[in-house]
């Protein structure tokens, strides 16, 4: 079996779009060496989700928030964001449903 002819890894690459390029076109699993295997303890603390949404239903969220005297991006955690929520989910059912 032959070996593959692997390029090997610049020591510095001229700019992120370099290094992008290099490892677009090529795969990490032929450099083992360059690689390390590091420890890492995480706490995810809460899931941020982002959704985009009209400028005109954004300040009318905010309105509810500040109304309610909860922070905008809090809203969907709320009865008013859930209730956001479904009508955002049944928009997009209707609309992946009209592109069937």
């Amino acid at each position: 079996m032959r070996k593959k002819k692997v390029d090997p890894i610049p020591e510095e690459f001229a700019s992120y779009e370099e290094a992008a390029e290099f490892w677009d076109t090529h795969d990490t699993t032929d450099y083992p060496e360059a690689f390390r295997t590091v420890a890492a303890v995480t706490k995810f603390r809460r899931r941020y989700y982002e959704i985009e949404i009209d400028a005109d239903i954004a300040q009318t969220l905010r309105a509810r928030a500040r109304k309610k005297t909860r922070r905008s991006v809090d809203l969907p955690a709320t009865s008013c964001g859930s209730n956001l929520k479904a009508q955002l989910g049944e928009r997009f059912f209707l609309a992946e449903r009209a592109c069937l």
